[in-house]
């Protein structure tokens, strides 16, 4: 019965990851109601993620058509960047990117949405990799190693500074990032994490049904209505992280 309901849970967190960037926001306190301790469920849900990443990547080939040389190079950060955070998860205790998380998560899902107005009134446009771009690009990957929760909107953010695209298609190329730097960090809690793998099995089937479906609801939303729903989310997430954080 288990299985069942973590291979549901997984297409259901396998399309929201796709489409705004909360996989785990579902997946995590499933894994935690059936009884996995939170370093366990968190990584548990890390390694099945990598899923999630593979089956976006397949269904989103329409949006990576000649992005392949752009992915793996922003790969080589994104990887790096999940490594580190999957470290330190392992070696440190979660209060400090609790204290942040919330503003961070906040401040990133309102960029997010003001994006193309900044653009516009202050003439801003996308730079490119730069040093700074590449270092904000493995910062939110330490993050989203680390923490998790909303890591997602962190690397949309990075990337609508970097490329010039519609958010479908940031989405795309973030999903495949993504699939680089949790499977860097799973292979890292493989070796040393406390993985329950009776729940990786059927949640990581789910991620890939939902990864694969996923881009096919993305490219139907519009996109200033998709930017504004993954920043909504964003900021939802944010509000209730803060208040378990700070209250």
């Amino acid at each position: 019965m288990n299985a069942v309901v973590l291979f549901a849970t997984g297409v259901v967190a396998g399309v929201v990851s796709v489409v705004v960037s909360l996989a785990s926001v579902i997946s995590y306190p499933a894994l935690l109601a059936l009884g996995l301790p939170p370093v366990a469920a968190n990584v548990t849900n890390t390694v099945a993620l990598t899923f999630t990443g593979l089956g976006s990547t397949l269904g989103s080939r329409r949006e990576l058509v000649g992005m392949r040389g752009t992915v793996l190079r922003l790969a080589v950060m994104t990887t790096l960047g999940g490594a580190t955070g999957a470290a330190l998860l392992l070696l440190l205790p979660g209060r400090a990117f609790e204290l942040v998380a919330p503003v961070l998560i906040a401040g990133a899902s309102v960029l997010l949405l003001l994006q193309p107005r900044l653009r516009e009134r202050l003439g801003l446009h996308p730079r490119g990799m730069t040093p700074w771009t590449l270092a904000a690009l493995a910062c939110a990957a330490v993050y989203t190693g680390y923490f998790g929760a909303a890591g997602g909107i962190l690397t949309l953010v990075v990337l609508g500074s970097i490329l010039d695209a519609p958010i479908v298609r940031l989405n795309a190329v973030k999903n495949a990032l993504a699939g680089f730097a949790n499977g860097v960090a799973a292979l890292g809690f493989v070796v040393f994490g406390p993985v329950d793998w009776g729940s990786v099995l059927p949640l990581a089937a789910g991620f890939l049904a939902g990864g694969v479906l996923g881009p096919a609801v993305a490219r139907r939303i519009p996109d200033g209505v998709l930017r504004g729903l993954v920043a909504g989310c964003g900021v939802s997430v944010a509000a209730v992280l803060a208040w378990r954080t700070y209250r």
